[in-house]
C-alpha cells in the first residue's frame, strides 16, 4: 500500500537532523498526489499532475494568442519573443531535418509538442506547483504515441504495405545471409522499441531530475539544526545548482522529442533504396 503523501510531506516539513528521525528521503511517494476531486478507486478523478497540464496548455494558447492576434509588421516585444521560438523551431528543427518543402506542414504539430513539453518541464522549477508534469510516465507515453501513430501512417501513405515493410525491416538485400537477422533487429527496434525509448527518455530524465531536487530541497531543511547549519547551507546552494541544470535539461529534453519526431516522420517520408 502506497504511502499518503499528505503525511509524507508533514513528516519531512516537521524532521531535523537531531529530532531523532531518519532522513526522509524522496521516493515513489513523491511522486504520487491525492484527488482534488473524485477518488482513486472509482479512477475517476482530478489530481495536480493533471491541473498543471491543464494550466500549462491554457498558458501555451493563451501566449500565442496573445502575441499573434494582431500581429504586427515591426512586431512589439511579446510577438517578437513568439517569432523568435516559433521560427527556432520551424527552421531549427523541422526545415534541417524534414526539409523546408515536406516539413512546413508539420510545424504547427512540433512547434505544439515542443512548447507544451517545455512547459510540463518547467512547472518543476516554479514555486508552489514544483512538479515536472513529464515524471509521469503516461503523459510522454501518450505524446510519444502519437508521433509513432503519426509515422506508421505516413510510411503506408507514402510507401504502401511492401514500402512500409521494407521501412521498418532495413530491408537491404546487399546484406546477404545476415538479412534475415538484420531484418528481424531493425523490425522490433523500429515497431516496439522506438516508441518505448522516446517516451522513457524524456521520462527519466524528468523523473531524475525532479528526485535530485527534492533531495537537496528536503537535506536543506533537515540539516538546519544546530551544528549542521553549515551543511544546510551547502545542500541549499546545491538545490540552487540543480534548479539551473534543470532549467537547461527541461529546455533540452524538448528540443530533443521533437528532434527525435522529425526524425521519424522523415524517415517515413524518405524513399528507400
Amino acid at each position: 500500500m502506497s504511502a499518503d503523501p499528505t503525511q509524507v510531506l508533514a513528516f519531512e516539513t516537521d524532521c531535523h537532523i537531531f529530532d531523532g528521525c531518519g532522513f526522509p528521503a524522496p521516493g515513489l511517494h513523491s511522486f504520487l498526489f491525492e484527488p482534488l476531486w473524485g477518488d482513486h478507486d472509482s479512477n475517476l478523478y482530478f489530481n495536480k499532475p493533471m491541473l498543471l497540464a491543464l494550466l500549462g496548455s491554457v498558458i501555451i494558447v493563451g501566449f500565442f494568442w496573445a502575441a499573434f492576434r494582431k500581429p504586427k509588421v515591426v512586431p512589439g516585444k511579446l510577438q517578437m519573443v513568439a517569432e523568435t521560438g516559433y521560427d527556432f523551431i520551424r527552421r531549427g528543427v523541422v526545415y534541417e531535418t524534414i526539409g523546408k518543402k515536406e516539413g512546413e506542414k508539420y510545424v504547427p504539430l512540433v512547434v505544439s509538442l515542443f512548447f507544451f513539453i517545455w512547459m510540463m518541464n518547467l512547472w518543476s522549477i516554479v514555486p508552489i506547483a514544483q512538479f515536472p508534469v513529464t515524471s509521469i510516465i503516461a503523459y510522454p507515453a501518450v505524446l510519444a504515441l502519437i508521433v509513432y501513430v503519426l509515422w506508421v501512417s505516413l510510411t503506408f501513405k507514402r510507401h504502401g504495405f511492401v514500402g512500409f515493410f521494407k521501412n521498418v525491416t532495413g530491408y537491404d538485400k546487399s546484406l546477404g545471409p545476415v538479412l534475415p537477422l538484420a531484418m528481424l533487429i531493425e523490425f522490433f527496434s523500429n515497431l516496439l522499441v522506438r516508441p518505448f525509448t522516446h517516451a522513457v527518455r524524456l521520462f527519466a530524465n524528468m523523473f531524475a531530475g525532479h528526485t535530485l531536487l527534492l533531495l537537496f530541497t528536503i537535506a536543506s531543511w533537515y540539516l538546519l539544526n544546530g551544528v549542521g547549519i553549515a551543511y544546510a547551507g551547502v545542500s541549499f546552494i546545491m538545490t540552487l545548482v540543480m534548479t539551473a541544470f534543470e532549467l537547461f535539461i527541461q529546455a533540452l529534453q524538448a528540443y530533443v522529442f521533437v528532434l527525435l519526431t522529425c526524425t521519424y516522420i522523415q524517415g517515413a517520408l524518405a524513399e528507400h533504396h
